[in-house]
């Protein structure tokens, strides 16, 4: 094979990183180009996800290109991507991972601990929102949705004191200036797979899989692996405030995962350890950790 297409999203986040994907098969020696693809969850803007399909939103489009065969891969943030795919659908490689921290940003105060109370903070995700409410309950979280640069935007027209996105976008867009704050994971515990790129091929491409295979990093892999198997226990979407990350160190990960009531006054948390090589049954022990805790019990 020698001709690759990339189906991907048509937001300037998401050209940058199917154009990463172009030049590292580039450099393999193959012929790349793109299909740029409008998603639901692209056009939905003034609704939350949960509330209308979650994040298959932003993936059915890119799979019926697949499934058509228009393209052949399709690349996404890992952490909009389903826990569970459809079948016949695969993640052949997951890439490199930039900063998976969240990032604060204002144009007036430093950190979140600076805002003063019924300070509006413009935020997508139900689990950035929880775990804000949680240490901060005089701060209002309010919907923000669009793309990066619709999202400063509004802050820049101060419609939000402040807005808490991914670091990685911010960093991948050349806009790392604009954090006033790098959220450390106790504070914000990241989305299953944030920060990680993956790409996504039918499963039976197996040249397409074998051709992917060297993009592969495996301990970003590993993390991940292990990150959406907590996410997988409780359902896969965005529709429940639900962080999961992972960190290698040699050869075991750290896993720590929490679930959340949207209005983060209970919270369940679990901080494991296990073998690298079996990311799986470590997720599956902190999902198991959280149900003690009661996890399902917030959930309701």
């Amino acid at each position: 094979m020698k001709k690759l297409v990339i189906a991907t999203r048509r937001s300037r986040l998401a050209l940058w990183q199917a154009e990463h994907v172009k030049s590292l098969l580039e450099k393999r020696g193959l012929e790349i180009s793109l299909l740029p693809l409008s998603t639901r969850g692209d056009e939905l803007l003034d609704q939350r996800l949960d509330k209308v399909g979650g994040k298959g939103l932003f993936v059915k489009e890119l799979e019926n290109a697949l499934a058509d065969g228009r393209a052949q891969i399709a690349v996404h943030s890992m952490k909009d991507l389903p826990a569970e795919l459809p079948p016949g659908f695969q993640i052949a490689a997951i890439l490199e991972r930039e900063d998976p921290r969240d990032a604060f940003v204002s144009n007036k105060f430093g950190e979140l601990r600076e805002l003063p109370a019924g300070a509006v903070v413009g935020t997508s995700s139900l689990r950035r929102a929880a775990q804000i409410l949680e240490r901060h309950p005089a701060l209002e979280a309010k919907l923000l949705r669009g793309n990066v640069e619709t999202r400063l935007a509004k802050l820049d027209r101060g419609e939000y004191d402040a807005v808490i996105l991914a670091v990685a976008g911010l960093v991948r867009l050349g806009l790392g200036q604009r954090i006033r704050a790098r959220l450390d994971p106790e504070d914000s515990l990241p989305a299953p797979g944030q920060g990680a790129l993956g790409i996504e091929c039918l499963s039976s491409r197996k040249d397409v899989v074998e051709l992917l295979a060297p993009l592969a990093n495996d301990g970003v892999t590993a993390c991940v692996r292990a990150e959406r198997a907590v996410s997988r226990a409780f359902g896969g979407s965005c529709t429940i405030p639900l962080g999961a990350f992972a960190e290698l160190s040699g050869k075991r990960l750290r896993l720590r995962a929490l679930v959340a009531a949207a209005d983060g006054r209970r919270v369940a948390r679990a901080d494991v350890a296990g073998d690298a090589t079996a990311p799986e049954a470590l997720g599956e022990r902190a999902a198991e950790d959280l149900r003690r805790q009661g996890a399902l019990e917030i959930l309701k």
